[in-house]
């Protein structure tokens, strides 16, 4: 042993255990004597029928403690103590509410260690990740908002709170994600009702201790712990102004059906299945560390996990190498453990789950590679799993597994990388490395997905916004986009219902004796007036009768052949924004030239006055638009990180628009408007009153040389096009503006692709108002927000 080498020593050395001491937390447990009620009124509550279930170290198998399960009846306990705090909380200085941010903020940090223990007994997750990520990210979030209540007001001007926010957090970060949510939640002016996950509820109600030891007044914060019907009674609640949910795509579609017939405002953060894009000049031992933090951290359950990975040809033998060896480093065992890599499964449905997907994927012939790491003897474990020859269509490709599994693919080009990474249903995280900057930041633009993060992985911060496209869901947590997702505009609420159109009162073919009727106007698909496939039209009357002329009746056919014109013209969000602007400008002028003839054909519908009016503001609304679309531009954030995080505002895609009755030009422009602008193309149905608007528009967009496809105009009943589109799996967004049943019908039909769904609930807006009528509010659900993340320095 005399002549052994240093580096031979090195490679030899075993490290002993290194448990982190609970006693700290199983003595707080046993103040509680193991047994938790809710906390509903700064009070904790046993259960309305008297039920508990256990919760279980997914490490050991062993009873933690028995918690509350809740009914109905405690979820509407919770909810009217929020609904009684509400005004007390809101008629609070915004200094005090502050303060009570700040003071929960040192909370954490003082108790930090014991809730880190807390959350690692009951998830399963090492004691470094706890420790060292989860707790001090807590903090950050509520130092964070504590800053924004005093800003509200000239930040926010015209906005207000929801109202009473029912939230529901997962298992795989039970802590940070009931930060994430309450934070911003509280410093916007909402009151809260919280349910945690099932398999993990302490953190959140350790936190409830601490909401008591500042004194945060009774009912602000009020948490019930339970199952899935727990939180359905929250999510069914009549009295909840706002769901906030984080957690599966299945359960997400549930919600958003839930939800549909309610007024309810809906943030949704989903499922993955996030690319890790590796480029043959990138840093290979870099890339490696980055698997291992993408996909192994939290064992791999994590939503934004990294669990495809793809791979430039040239580069993926030498890669598999050095990720197979640096696998076989990697050490499972007791979460407590500080020297412990990848701790316990949460629990043996989620386990169960991981073994039948891998043994569907070995099934379907990808090749599997485990590394010879022992596994404790009892607990819930999986080995750290590479799967290669993995086709892109496969389960293991498309499936999110929750499981410290990765999918190894290649690609030979930028472009087919991009067209690998945006294989799937999912749009939540990605990582991109190469050395070289461009090809990097041009890849991190086209992929789709709510953040991407460039040489690094898994990087979050309070002040950068986090959420997904397509199905992964629809908001955002964090940033001041996070914070928008908890106001709504003051006047919102007040809006009156929006009356039952009255049909024209019809008279017969008499009424137009000696009138020759020519305004039979045609569809416009892809920049061209088209006949509609139905071969059927339906009569335009004005509010006298006396008819007008024909529209076609739009179908499901028609739809279809605007959505692929649409799809077609989705460069229209690749043209600067000056050029965009510029067309607006050109239509605004064409307008103005047109305004009299419109407006005069427009009176016999609205009379002349409105019709004067409509063709005026309208004009104003193209020119405000033109004005918004190079000056609504992203930030780039500064997190305590060796990191800047670019918030890049991007077009949705494409987009349906139902749009008003009672204002048709200017409702028409006051909804595709703001979406045009920025950058997304649209299928409209035009005013169900009025839709002979629709050829003025098309002649407009003609000859102000809108894109063919950026602006496509499908005539027909609102009842029955809202369900095609709502339904149109190539719709990324769909705006509807009606009465309360058909907007309800957008966005219970919308459940299949999660498409973004924004209407009026049924009320009123005033399109006549600019407070009302145009502006960021609208814009605001025009974009969507990406954070590309780029580490600077060495």
């Amino acid at each position: 042993m005399a002549n052994t080498s240093v580096a031979e020593k090195f490679r030899s050395m075993e490290y002993g255990a290194a448990p982190e001491d609970p006693l700290n937390t199983l003595v707080w447990l046993d103040g509680f004597g193991r047994r938790f009620g809710h906390f509903i009124a700064g009070k904790w509550k046993q259960p309305e029928k008297g039920g508990y279930f256990a919760t279980v170290d997914p490490s050991t198998g062993e009873k933690i403690a028995d918690v509350a399960d809740g009914s109905a009846a405690d979820v509407n306990a919770a909810v009217r103590a929020a609904r009684s705090a509400l005004p007390r909380w809101q008629a609070l200085a915004p200094h005090a509410r502050a303060r009570f941010l700040y003071a929960l903020a040192r909370q954490v940090q003082k108790h930090s260690r014991r809730l880190a223990v807390l959350e690692t007994l009951d998830n399963g997750k090492p004691i470094r990740e706890s420790r060292d990520i989860d707790i001090p990210l807590v903090a950050r979030h509520f130092y964070y908002h504590a800053g924004w209540p005093q800003l509200l007001e000239r930040e926010f001007p015209d906005y207000r709170a929801c109202g009473v926010v029912g939230q529901i957090v997962p298992w795989n970060f039970p802590f940070l994600m009931l930060a994430w949510k309450i934070a911003p939640a509280l410093a916007a002016g909402n009151t809260v009702v919280l349910k945690p996950a099932e398999f993990t509820p302490l953190t959140a109600l350790a936190f409830a201790e601490l909401c008591s030891e500042v004194g945060l007044p009774p009912g602000v914060v009020n948490i019930v712990t339970g199952d899935g019907k727990t939180g359905a009674a929250l999510v069914e609640h009549p009295d909840v102004d706002k769901i906030a949910f984080t957690g599966s795509t299945e359960v997400g579609r549930m919600i958003r059906r839930a939800t549909a017939d309610s007024h309810k405002k809906l943030s949704l953060e989903l499922g993955g299945k996030s690319p890790f894009v590796v480029f043959e000049d990138a840093d290979l031992d870099s890339a490696v560390e980055g698997l291992v933090d993408g996909i192994w951290l939290n064992q791999g359950q994590v939503c934004c996990a990294g669990s495809r990975l793809l791979m430039q040809e040239s580069i993926a033998i030498p890669l598999t190498k050095k990720l197979q060896t640096r696998m076989a480093t990697l050490r499972l065992g007791a979460p407590l453990d500080k020297t412990t890599d990848i701790g316990a499964i949460v629990a043996r449905v989620q386990l169960e789950r991981i073994e039948g997907l891998v043994a569907q994927g070995v099934a379907e012939g990808a090749s599997c590679w485990q590394p010879d790491v022992p596994l404790p003897t009892r607990g819930l474990y999986y080995r750290p799993t590479l799967f290669t020859n993995v086709h892109p269509t496969s389960v293991l490709a498309q499936t999110e597994i929750f499981g410290p599994v990765l999918a190894a693919m290649t690609f030979r080009t930028p472009a087919e990388a991009v067209e690998l990474a945006n294989n799937t249903a999912y749009g939540l995280a990605a990582s991109v490395w190469s050395e070289s900057v461009n090809v990097a930041l041009q890849v991190a633009a086209q992929i789709k997905a709510g953040v991407v993060w460039v040489n690094s992985t898994n990087m979050f911060d309070a002040a950068c916004g986090f959420g997904g496209y397509r199905e992964s869901g629809f908001g955002r947590e964090g940033g001041r986009e996070g914070l928008r997702e908890y106001l709504e505009p003051s006047w919102l609420r007040k809006a009156p219902p929006l009356a039952t159109p009255v049909p024209a009162r019809r008279r017969t073919p008499a009424a137009n004796a000696g009138k020759v009727v020519d305004r039979t106007v045609k569809l416009y698909i892809g920049g061209k007036q088209v006949r509609p496939d139905s071969g059927y039209s339906a009569e335009c009357r004005s509010r006298t009768g006396v008819l007008l002329g024909e529209t076609p009746l739009g179908n499901r056919k028609d739809i279809r052949n605007a959505v692929e014109a649409a799809r077609r013209a989705q460069h229209w969000s690749s043209v600067t924004s000056h050029q965009r602007a510029q067309v607006l400008y050109y239509a605004a002028e064409n307008l103005t030239q047109r305004g009299q003839d419109v407006a005069v054909r427009l009176a016999a519908a609205v009379g002349r006055k409105q019709a004067s009016e409509e063709v005026r503001l309208g004009v104003e609304r193209l020119f405000a638009y033109a004005a918004w679309v190079d000056k609504y531009e992203g930030v780039v954030h500064s997190p305590p990180f060796r990191n800047v995080s670019m918030a890049m505002n991007e077009a949705v895609g494409t987009a349906g628009v139902i749009c008003p009755a009672e204002a048709p030009l200017l409702g028409f422009l006051s909804l595709v408007l703001p979406l045009v602008a920025a950058g997304n193309c649209v299928i409209a149905v035009p005013s169900a009153s009025y839709p002979l608007i629709a050829s003025d528009l098309y002649q407009l967009f003609d000859t102000s040389d809108v894109p063919g496809g950026v602006i496509n105009i499908v005539t027909g009943r609102p009842a029955e096009l809202v369900k095609v589109l709502a339904e149109h799996d190539d719709v990324d967004v769909l705006w509807c503006y009606g009465e309360g049943e058909l907007c309800a019908t957008a966005k219970r039909l919308s459940a299949g692709n999660l498409k973004q769904v924004w209407t009026n609930e049924g009320r009123r807006i005033d399109f006549f108002s600019a407070r009302e009528g145009e502006g960021r509010w609208y814009l605001d659900h025009a974009f969507q927000v990406k954070n590309i993340w780029v580490p600077y320095g060495e």
